[in-house]
């Protein structure tokens, strides 16, 4: 049943206010001063968790050796550290730390643009199947007789990349007999996923040897251990276009929170705006998962969480679950490094340990459990 337009109207904005006045930073703040501080700051945290990062690991480094190698790298008079500890900060440290802030902010993004699109509170960057499709191409190419030895970590993200491209493309090829309904985007979505798991576990039991097995079971559970110079600057211009695109979107993804009807009634273009979005969400999660692995639970708890700072605004609340994905991801990132030291764990076991918790303390939050 559509909606009355007029009735549409006086709603929601209504709803709106109303939102925003049970934000815990006050009534009337949506893009005030409480809340550009609160980017700000979040920024700053940023900054610091990173440079932190950087100096943790299995050879601790003091600040200063982190500013010389900066400063020597920009040119600056400054004594550079041993070919050895600048190659450890430049070419291994920094790169990973970057990816570990880029690819958390764009999990975060895809996990808040895909709850408002599917209406799903449950809704995370993989419900698209664009994981399980990408895991299926790293393992086929990784144990395809003709890849061989050289299938290193360039061949594994590049088959990771067309298989996250086939899987979604085969999402739309269906959706395309069913429609964009939000409903049958979670569903298509689990069984394309569901799809691609199979045959990935077909692969690896059918043609994989241990050792294999091993390391791409690493590799699925998620790892910063690959990110490399190449892999970051791809992320570092794929993640700002995607977080653009969305934040371009922010007033369609107010309506589409409200139903398929009451954004039409809105003017929304509600097809040509689903289609969009999901092409930037599959787009982020295929470079994300292609270059680190499936890492679980920042995209579903962090767009939550920063609801409950900042309300539920998308044009506010985008960017503000970029940052905190990013930081997130950081820390989590750091941990899985230094936690069995020397030994390293997967981040996605990191992001999984700590994403149950502090889901559930959401929901409590919320008043849902």
């Amino acid at each position: 049943m559509s909606a009355d337009p007029a009735a549409v109207d006086l709603l929601l904005p209504a709803a709106r206010e109303l939102r925003v006045n049970t934000s815990p930073l006050g009534p009337g703040r949506s893009g005030g001063p409480a809340r550009a501080g609160l980017f700000l700051a979040g920024v700053l945290v940023l900054v610091a968790s990173v440079a932190a990062s950087t100096r943790i690991g299995s050879a601790r480094l003091g600040w200063g050796d982190l500013g010389r190698v900066l400063g020597a790298r920009l040119g600056l008079a400054v004594e550079p550290l041993p070919p050895l500890l600048d190659s450890l900060v430049w070419d291994l440290r920094l790169p990973r730390v970057l990816m570990a802030a880029l690819v958390g902010a764009s999990l975060a993004v895809c996990g808040t643009v895909l709850q408002a699109v599917t209406r799903n509170a449950l809704a995370d960057p993989y419900l698209l199947g664009v994981s399980s499709g990408a895991s299926a191409g790293a393992v086929v190419v990784a144990v395809l007789p003709l890849s061989g030895p050289a299938a290193g970590a360039l061949g594994i993200t590049g088959g990771a990349l067309v298989g996250a491209l086939l899987s979604f493309g085969l999402l739309l090829a269906l959706l395309h007999r069913t429609g964009l309904d939000s409903g049958r985007i979670a569903l298509i979505g689990v069984v394309v996923g569901q799809l691609f798991a199979a045959l990935t576990s077909l692969v690896l039991m059918a043609s994989a040897d241990a050792d294999t097995t091993r390391a791409l079971t690493h590799w699925l559970l998620g790892s910063m251990a690959p990110a490399r110079w190449d892999a970051v600057t791809v992320c570092a211009i794929v993640t700002p276009l995607g977080l653009v695109a969305a934040r371009l979107c922010a007033n369609a993804l107010d309506g589409l929170v409200f139903g398929a009807d009451t954004a039409a009634s809105l003017g929304i273009g509600v097809r040509r705006t689903r289609m969009l979005l999901l092409v930037v969400t599959a787009v982020l999660t295929s470079v994300a998962v292609a270059t680190v692995g499936a890492i679980g639970f920042v995209g579903l708890i962090v767009p939550h969480g920063v609801r409950l700072l900042v309300g539920p605004l998308h044009r506010v609340l985008l960017p503000h679950a970029a940052l905190a994905g990013a930081v997130f991801l950081v820390w989590t990132d750091a941990l899985a490094r230094v936690a069995f030291a020397p030994r390293e764990i997967p981040v996605g076991v990191i992001t999984a340990l700590l994403g149950v918790p502090l889901f559930l303390l959401v929901l409590r939050r919320r008043g849902e459990w």
